[in-house]
């Protein structure tokens, strides 16, 4: 059984939640939505890198970002990680209906062959 793109979903969803700032970028946004400025306040960090970590969470949809005037502005997704999880368990125990459904047709032992020279 093949996962191809949930096993890459989960490696940036872990990785977005891996640095400390983004995971306190994703705790501010569970308020609501806040813009670049707001959500940079707490921490030291420029601007330009504040909008690096937002596009990281964005590619592992845990946000959305629009922008309204000169404003741009950052909004929490929610139940995208419970979506996730949820489609990961489904492909799973299809996987594992499939195998078993596999074994089954299988013999218990087959024969070696024996190699031609």
């Amino acid at each position: 059984m093949q996962l191809p793109r949930t096993s890459e979903d989960l490696d940036l969803l872990f990785g977005a939640l891996a640095d400390a700032t983004r995971r306190g970028i994703v705790e501010r946004l569970a308020v609501g939505e806040a813009t670049v400025t707001e959500l940079a306040a707490p921490f030291s960090i420029s601007l330009p890198g504040i909008s690096r970590h937002l596009k990281v969470l964005e590619r592992a949809s845990l946000i959305t970002r629009s922008q309204q005037g000169r404003w741009r502005r950052a909004r929490r997704e929610r139940g995208e990680l419970l979506k996730k999880q949820a489609e990961k368990a489904d492909q799973t125990e299809e996987g594992l209906a499939k195998r078993e459904a596999e074994e089954e047709r299988k013999p218990a032992w087959q024969p070696l062959r024996k190699q031609q020279p």
